[in-house]
C-alpha cells in the first residue's frame, strides 16, 4: 500500500484526485501515468464486495467480448479453410505424401518448443485460447497463402528495380518483405478486432510468437519434406536441415515477427486506432531487416550466427524477462490501489500479484478441489489491474469504469467460490 493512498470511503467512483501522484503510481516504465489522468480506485464503502452492475450492460462479465472473440475466430476459420486449398497442394507437390508426413511429424518438435515458450510468457495474463488458436491458424495457413499470392506480383514489380539477381532478391528482399507482411497482418486483425485482449507489449509478443510458430511449422514441413523427397540420402539431409531449423533456429521467425508485435503492443497501450496502424507499418521495418540479415548469412554462417544471431536471441530473452517483471509490478501496484480503497487486504494482494503467492494459493486450492476457481481469480485480478491502467491512461475512461464494476463483481463471486 502506498503512502498517499486514500482510506476506504473517501472518494466516489470516477472522482479525480487533485493531489500529486502517489509515490508508486508509476511502478515501471510499462504503465506510465500522467498526473492529470490519475484517479483513485472506487471506494468499497461497506467494506465488502457489492454487485454494482450498470443496468444498460449485460450481467455476465465479458459477454460482449466473448461474442466478439467467437466471431473473429469463426471468420478466421473460414479464411484458413479456403487457404488450405492453396497451401496443401503446394506442400504435397513438393514433398510427396511420405515427405509431407515425415516433415509434419518432425515439425512438431520445434513447434512445441516455441509454443511452450509462449505459454511461459503468457502465464501472468493468459490470452483467450480461441484467439491463440486464431493466431496459430493465421500463421500456419492464412499467412502462407497470402505469401504465395503476393510473391509473384512483388517479384514482378520490385525485382527489376532492385538490380539483384533473382535468387539474391528472392532470399534477401522478397521473402523478408512478403512473409513479414503476411504474418503481421494477423497481428493487425487481432489489434483491430480484439483490442480488449491486445492491449500491451506482452500481448503483442504472445500473439506474434504464436503466429510465427504457425508459419514456421508449415515452412518446416516444406523444408523437411523436401529433404526426404529430393535427396539420394534423405536420412542425412533431413538430419542436417532439422539441426539448422529445428535446433539452431526454432525462434527465428518468432523473433522477427515478435519485434512487430512488441511495437504494436506499445501502441495498443495508447488505445488509438490510427497509432496502431502506424505501429504496424513501423514494426514491419525491424522485422524485415532482421529476417533479411538472417537470410544473408552464407559461407561464414557459423561466425555470424554466434556473433550476431545469438546476441539478438539473448536480447530478445532479456526483453521478455523485463516485460514479465514490469507486468507483475504493475499488477501489484494497481491491486494495492484497490486494497487502499477497501477491496482487498494486503495479504490478498500478495497472493494475487506475486508469483510465490499464486503458487502457494494454487497448491492450497487444488488440495481442496478449487484449483480452477483460484486460477480464474488470478486471471480476473490481473484483468482488473489492466482495466485500472486503462482508466489511468485517460482513454475511454467511462467504458473502462463500467468494465471495472463488472470485474469487481466477478471477483466477488470468484472469491466466494474459492472460499467455499
Amino acid at each position: 500500500m502506498t503512502m498517499n493512498e486514500p482510506r476506504p470511503g473517501q472518494d466516489h467512483l470516477g472522482a479525480s484526485s487533485r493531489r500529486p501522484l502517489p509515490q508508486q503510481a508509476n511502478p515501471t516504465w510499462l504503465g506510465h501515468v500522467q498526473p492529470a489522468h490519475y484517479q483513485r480506485a472506487p471506494a468499497n464503502n461497506r467494506g465488502q464486495f457489492q454487485q454494482a452492475l450498470p443496468p444498460a450492460l449485460p450481467a455476465v462479465p465479458g459477454g460482449r467480448r466473448s461474442a466478439g472473440v467467437f466471431g473473429l475466430v469463426l471468420a478466421g476459420g473460414f479464411v484458413a479453410f479456403f487457404s488450405l486449398f492453396l497451401v496443401l497442394p503446394f506442400l504435397l507437390d513438393r514433398t510427396g505424401i511420405s515427405g509431407f508426413v515425415i516433415g509434419f511429424l518432425a515439425s512438431l518438435i520445434p513447434l512445441g518448443t516455441v509454443l511452450l515458450t509462449v505459454r511461459f510468457i503468457d502465464r501472468w495474463e493468459p490470452e483467450p485460447k480461441p484467439l491463440l488458436l486464431f493466431a496459430f491458424v493465421w500463421g500456419a495457413a492464412v499467412s502462407i497463402a497470402v505469401t504465395m499470392l503476393i510473391q509473384p506480383y512483388f517479384s514482378l514489380v520490385a525485382g527489376p528495380a532492385s538490380g539483384l539477381d533473382y535468387t539474391t532478391f528472392a532470399v534477401t528482399v522478397q521473402a523478408p518483405v512478403v512473409e513479414e507482411f503476411a504474418k503481421s497482418l494477423g497481428l493487425l486483425v487481432l489489434l483491430l478486432f480484439a483490442p480488449k485482449h491486445f492491449n500491451g507489449p506482452v500481448d503483442g509478443v504472445v500473439f506474434a510468437f504464436t503466429i510465427a510458430a504457425g508459419f514456421a511449422f508449415t515452412e518446416n514441413i516444406l523444408y523437411f519434406g523436401r529433404a526426404i523427397a529430393e535427396s539420394s540420402d534423405p536420412g542425412t539431409d533431413l538430419a542436417v536441415v532439422f539441426f539448422l531449423r529445428g535446433v539452431m533456429s526454432p525462434f527465428a521467425h518468432a523473433i522477427f515477427t515478435g519485434t512487430t508485435g512488441l511495437i504494436m503492443g506499445f501502441a495498443a497501450r495508447r488505445g488509438r486506432t490510427g497509432l496502431s496502424v502506424l505501429a504496424f507499418v513501423v514494426g514491419l521495418v525491424p522485422a524485415m531487416l532482421l529476417h533479411s540479415a538472417w537470410n544473408r548469412m552464407g559461407q561464414d554462417f557459423l561466425a555470424q550466427y554466434l556473433l550476431v544471431q545469438v546476441p539478438i536471441f539473448l536480447v530478445a530473452v532479456l526483453v521478455i524477462v523485463l516485460l514479465r517483471v514490469a507486468e507483475r509490478r504493475l499488477t501489484r501496484q494497481r491491486l494495492n490501489e484497490y486494497a487502499a480503497a477497501g477491496w482487498f487486504t494486503a495479504a490478498e494482494v500478495q497472493m494475487l500479484a506475486t508469483a510465490a503467492g499464486r503458487r502457494s494459493a494454487l497448491r492450497w486450492a487444488k488440495s481442496v478441489g478449487r484449483g480452477a476457481q483460484m486460477k480464474a481469480l488470478f486471471d480476473a485480478a490481473t484483468q482488473l489491474a489492466l482495466t485500472r491502467q486503462g482508466i489511468l491512461s485517460g482513454r475511454d475512461v467511462p467504458a473502462h469504469q463500467r468494465e471495472e464494476q463488472h470485474q469487481l463483481a466477478e471477483i466477488a463471486a470468484l472469491r466466494a467460490a474459492v472460499a467455499g
